[in-house]
């Protein structure tokens, strides 16, 4: 049986390559950044002639909070550091993905390099009453 440290190890060196890269995660949030130009209501103003000047630009940040979309709007200079923080919590979803795909492989291979009796799953339990000896 081979030692499970024979794991590959090109798998070892990106998955302690993957852990280096999370460490360097800053501060980060989830949502969506939007840059709008809107209409109004006045039925008079620029941004309802032809063709229109829009209102704006508007930032909004859009995210879920329990189960509900919440928006806040910012500033051009809030949006800019929100802007980062959006990419490095997408930046963090990337490396998690990649750590996990990673330690499927690794894991899986573990599994296979065990002897076919340690491999061999346990007897399945009955529970429940049991039947009188008759």
């Amino acid at each position: 049986m081979s030692s499970f440290m024979s794991i590959n190890t090109d798998l070892q060196q990106h998955y302690q390559q993957l852990k280096g890269a999370l460490a360097r995660i800053g501060y980060f949030r989830r949502g969506t950044l939007l840059k709008r130009f809107m209409t109004c209501g006045k039925p008079e103003c620029a941004c309802k002639a032809s063709p229109p000047r829009l209102h704006g630009p508007y930032y909004q940040w859009t995210r879920k909070i329990a189960g509900k979309t919440v928006t806040v709007l910012f500033t051009r200079e809030q949006a800019d550091l929100l802007a980062g923080w959006i990419a490095e919590g997408r930046q963090l979803d990337r490396i998690i993905a990649q750590m996990q795909r990673l330690s499927l492989r690794a894991t899986d291979r573990m599994l296979k390099e065990l002897s076919p009796a340690a491999r061999k799953a346990p007897a399945a339990r009955v529970r429940g009453k049991r039947a009188p000896n008759g």
